[in-house]
């Protein structure tokens, strides 16, 4: 017999990361608390504990900046409100160019944050050792920097978000796979879920994080609740589904028969010794995709593109991450070269065609609603999305960001823009 306390929910949120918790927290607020969030492994098993935790309001498109305009002061607040540390700093993101193409869209791209009143300016290869003295600026074209963007500890932010939504009466299943929906015409009618192998996942985890000598998310056993005895599939009936499963929305619309254009895309992260505080923004290159920041326990955490990688879903380390990261690290800050790298791990970005997230009903299933697609920003946004998300949940009505992100757009040819992605 299933732990769960019904058989019938309004919403069944698919993925407990921090856009789906986010989302549950945002409807019980609003009175909703008939929910059931569920996910295949445990908190903090998905993108949104494998990232490097960066808060930005520094993108080129006026949506993205206002968005996480109003993001970035949930994360501020935080803390205080859901009792919990999220160790939330804003030391800034400095992003460097080395290219004059690149240059062009930073200065097109700081103009309209400054239109959006962010406080951005534009730096001078000799200017960016005023932020960041240790940088070497040889072969920067040009850079930008906001001070009001920063850096949280994501595991915190997602344990926060999910201690939030329970005490308020969501049901959160982790270790609870979709494998399936019953349909009545064009709308789902029920969700099968059947429990997955708890000591599988924590096995295949462990695989992923020792492959390469590295670390990745450690699993807090005392947050997790798994539903049923493996092998004991069940159904939930429901009124509206609601996927926030990232780079695994994909497998999820296929259910409905709904192929999705966003695909996985391994992005690899590491963390080293811990260092006596000299870093405060975090630092992004625009040209290969670097970026790396301090903890406050005094970590450098960073990461890079490399390609090729692995086709579909692969959260395994590499090598080549290590040798391309090194590299690129030394290049910008020449004395980290004698830093040891402690851990290592990766994550899934979850890519669209156009750069933009798919978000909305979609048109081929009536009660199916996506949030996906938010290539390696979906983290940032979670906070200011969960609220948009729950209030179309509670009340229906569209809005002019849905419509813009909607699915459609792909088959209608109206695709959108966005060039400050990292990674």
């Amino acid at each position: 017999m299933s732990a769960l306390t019904k058989r019938r929910y309004r919403v069944v949120i698919i993925g407990a990361g921090i856009m789906g918790l986010s989302t549950a927290w945002h409807l019980a607020k609003r009175g909703i608390t008939d929910v059931l969030v569920v996910d295949r492994g445990y908190l903090c098993g998905g993108a949104s504990g494998r990232n490097g935790g960066g808060i930005r309001a520094q993108f080129s498109s006026e949506t993205n900046i206002r968005l996480m305009r109003e993001s970035i002061e949930i994360c501020r607040e935080f803390a205080a409100k859901m009792q919990i540390n999220v160790w939330f700093r804003q030391g800034g993101y400095l992003f460097l160019t080395r290219t004059k193409q690149r240059a062009k869209m930073l200065e097109a791209s700081a103009k309209l944050q400054r239109d959006c009143g962010l406080d951005t300016r534009l730096l001078a290869p000799s200017e960016v050792r005023d932020i960041v003295p240790e940088i070497d600026p040889t072969g920067v074209e040009l850079a930008s920097f906001n001070p009001g963007d920063g850096v949280v500890f994501p595991w915190p932010f997602v344990w926060g978000y999910a201690k939030a939504a329970r005490d308020a009466g969501v049901e959160i299943a982790t270790f609870t796979e979709v494998e399936g929906f019953s349909m009545r015409g064009a709308k789902i009618a029920g969700v099968r879920l059947k429990k997955t192998r708890h000591d599988a996942l924590v096995a295949e985890d462990r695989d992923e994080r020792t492959s390469a000598g590295g670390a990745g998310p450690l699993i807090d056993h005392d947050r997790e609740r798994a539903i049923d005895e493996e092998g004991e599939a069940f159904e939930v009936e429901c009124e509206t589904v609601l996927c926030c499963a990232g780079a695994w929305s994909p497998a999820i619309a296929r259910m409905v028969g709904i192929e999705l254009p966003n695909k996985p895309h391994r992005h690899e992260i590491c963390s080293t010794e811990p260092l006596k505080p000299w870093l405060g923004p975090l630092v992004a290159d625009l040209t290969d995709g670097l970026y790396f920041s301090q903890s406050m326990r005094g970590e450098i955490v960073g990461g890079i593109s490399v390609e090729p990688v692995p086709h579909g879903i692969n959260q395994r380390s590499s090598a080549q991450f290590l040798a391309t990261y090194a590299r690129s690290l030394v290049r910008a800050v020449p004395t980290m070269s004698r830093v040891k790298v402690l851990r290592q791990w990766a994550g899934c970005y979850d890519l669209t065609p156009d750069g933009n997230p798919i978000v909305g009903h979609l048109d081929e299933c009536e009660n199916l609603v996506m949030a996906c697609g938010f290539m390696g920003h979906g983290f940032m946004m979670a906070p200011v999305m969960g609220r948009l998300l729950a209030e179309h949940l509670a009340t229906d009505e569209s809005t002019e960001l849905f419509d813009r992100w909607n699915f459609r757009r792909f088959k209608e040819g109206r695709l959108l823009s966005e060039s400050m992605i990292i990674g």
